[in-house]
């Protein structure tokens, strides 16, 4: 039986599936930049987002039922959210970067590139969406956070 949209609640494990779309939109918006800026920049970026998902994963897996899983959860939950951290300040310096040329920031399938304007108005797009993604998975992040730490007062 499925529930009400207006009823649902957000899933305590909600922070995996949040990781997962920070590190897929992550890797759109850096495969969607000429080949000059990505070979530059993808990498650590990437390694980055891998890292939130790695940790958060980890994290998900560990049940707190004693004072080490507990540890050793909260150590999981704390390195995804200072990889989470660095990814949108690499994500910050990504998007001013590209702003200083954002005409030479896309490149379409015949070679051309597209108009300043265009180009403003697609990083604008999409490192806003990125952006609040990565706030919606902080606040998952310190919510899993303080629940665990409830538990074990």
């Amino acid at each position: 039986m499925s529930v009400l949209k207006n009823k649902r609640t957000t899933s305590k494990a909600e922070f995996v599936n949040t990781a997962n779309h920070i590190y897929t939109e992550t890797m759109q918006f850096l495969t969607r930049l000429s080949a000059r800026y990505a070979r530059l920049m993808a990498e650590n970026v990437v390694r980055l987002a891998s890292e939130v998902v790695e940790h958060s994963e980890k994290a998900n897996s560990i049940y707190p039922s004693d004072e080490a899983r507990r540890a050793l959860r909260e150590t999981h939950l704390l390195e995804a959210r200072a990889s989470l951290m660095a990814l949108d300040v690499q994500m910050a310096h990504v998007y001013e970067l590209c702003m200083l040329n954002p005409q030479g920031c896309f490149t379409r399938a015949n070679g051309q590139t597209e108009k300043a304007a265009d180009a403003v108005a697609k990083l604008d797009k999409m490192a806003q969406s990125l952006g609040e993604k990565i706030d919606e998975e902080d606040g998952l992040l310190k919510a899993v956070l303080k629940s665990d730490r409830g538990r074990t007062k």
